[in-house]
């Protein structure tokens, strides 16, 4: 019986592949002897100053290859990135945005995973309950890192409630089993109002902050609830009270674990000093933004690299009217960047237009679900200048498509100005507002449907952002 094998899609030019007269369609069998399971096999077997290559070629052949010092990329791209199928999440969670989504999207929005590898690639959070006992051995053997966990609370009982898995406490025994091997570990906390909020999220950070310093840090960030929420558990938005009363805990928290620990671990997403009515943290709260793929510090950082950004200018009067379109949360602080910009050119005219989510609701505040119709709905008939520029979080990770699959032409066409679409820096902030943005600048990181600043979804199958793997 043949051996199974992973299937190479692409082979780079000028690669060592390419000198081994590998080609797409041939398959990789086995390494050292060892068959490789999925994406990690294959990049910890390599790490290997020489290794013998088993490769099956499209006419049957075996070939054994001896590669002596082996430590650049091969330059093979597999069929599947993970080299493995992907594992949909058994989860019910109460907060789950995707069984809030309307019918009739494209199917790859409501694919659920809940893969601890893509943890490794792409950063997603992970609740451990898919994991089986062999999972954690692989990832303390190839002592792989950090991993992202989703952990909302520790007290078992609510654990299981909240992600309506009866196993879902037990998993929680998977944390200290990581800690034990120091893996390094990085938290989130999605906080439900009335469920895990109050001493349920105390008890939970002091649970985690046993792990320090190998659980490095922890997020909390508020449920997001849409407005299509029929047949599913009762959640209510956060009220401004309740990111007050949330900040407290998380402070007080922060300020009794960097005594101890010279770290604050703990953090809110911007979106709980919003709600709050309260300013953003100063830089050094954020541990140098361990956690900024979750909102947490996104606005802060994106006030300092833009200060930074215009110190290194000098000012003129060139005259041009634009216009930016963001979500609820971001827009006033959108609103004060562009005047930090206008004070060094003056002949500038900024419009900032806050989107309602119509599409998905009014709780639903941040930019990366803003739909292309909602967009074209609300800005029609506005000043919009020359350009509009919009976020990349608006669009689909390397495309130009929005969630509700119009895109950028669609809204270019349907409002008659030119689209530019700007990646996350103050830098590049700064950047678009100043000039058009050209076409090689046209590679984006959108949205992934992962955790957008503090709404918790899953990545969209077949995604790759090429995080580098860490092994030790």
């Amino acid at each position: 019986m043949n051996k199974k094998g992973h299937i190479i899609k692409e082979i780079a030019p000028g690669s060592i592949a390419e000198q081994l007269e590998l080609e797409p369609g041939d398959e990789v069998l086995s390494i050292d002897g060892h068959e490789l399971e999925d994406i990690f096999d294959y990049e910890y077997y390599m790490n290997s100053e020489a290794i013998l290559m088993v490769v099956r070629k499209q006419n049957g052949e075996e070939w054994e290859l001896e590669i002596e010092n082996q430590y650049e990329d091969l330059g093979i791209t597999f069929e599947n990135g993970l080299m493995s199928e992907y594992r949909s999440c058994r989860n019910k969670c109460i907060f789950c945005f995707i069984d809030q989504m309307p019918p009739g999207m494209r199917e790859t929005l409501y694919f659920k995973d809940d893969d601890s590898r893509l943890s490794f690639l792409q950063g997603n959070y992970v609740t451990l309950t898919n994991m089986s006992d062999h999972d954690i051995e692989r990832i303390i053997k190839f002592k792989l890192a950090p991993i992202n966990i989703s952990v909302h609370t520790t007290n078992p009982e609510l654990r299981c409630q909240m992600l309506h898995n009866r196993f879902a406490g037990e998993a929680l025994g998977k944390i200290r089993r990581l800690y034990e091997a120091e893996i390094p570990m990085n938290g989130q906390i999605v906080l439900c109002k009335g469920v895990n909020d109050g001493k349920e999220l105390e008890r939970t950070i002091r649970d985690l902050s046993e792990y320090i310093p190998f659980m490095e840090s922890v997020s909390v960030v508020p449920v997001g609830v849409s407005k299509h929420r029929e047949g599913l558990y009762p959640l209510e938005a956060m009220t401004g009270e309740d990111a007050r009363n949330c900040l407290k805990i998380v402070e007080q928290w922060q300020e009794k674990l960097y005594k101890a620990h010279g770290s604050h671990f703990i953090h809110a997403s911007d979106e709980f000093y919003i709600l709050a009515g309260l300013p953003i943290p100063e830089e050094r709260r954020y541990d140098g933004y361990i956690q900024l793929e979750n909102g947490v510090g996104m606005l802060r950082l994106l006030e300092e690299e833009i200060k930074t950004a215009l110190k290194g200018l000098e000012g003129d009067n060139r005259m041009e009217e634009i216009s930016i379109a963001t979500g609820k949360l971001a827009a006033p602080f959108i609103e004060n960047h562009s005047q930090l910009v206008r004070r060094k050119f003056p002949g500038l005219t900024i419009h900032v237009y806050t989107i309602d989510n119509i599409f998905f609701g009014e709780h639903i505040t941040v930019a990366g679900l803003i739909t292309g119709q909602d967009l074209i709905k609300q800005l029609s008939g506005k000043p919009l200048g020359g350009r509009l520029l919009l976020p990349e979080c608006m669009f689909r990770s390397g495309e130009e498509v929005f969630l509700d699959d119009l895109t950028r032409q669609d809204v270019q066409k349907a409002l008659q100005v030119q689209v530019d679409i700007v990646k996350s820096s103050g830098q590049d902030f700064v950047q678009a507002v100043l000039e058009p943005v050209g076409e090689n600048e046209a590679s984006y990181e959108g949205y992934e449907l992962n955790t957008l600043e503090g709404i918790p979804l899953c990545r969209e199958d077949g995604q790759e952002r090429g995080k580098e793997i860490q092994y030790e």
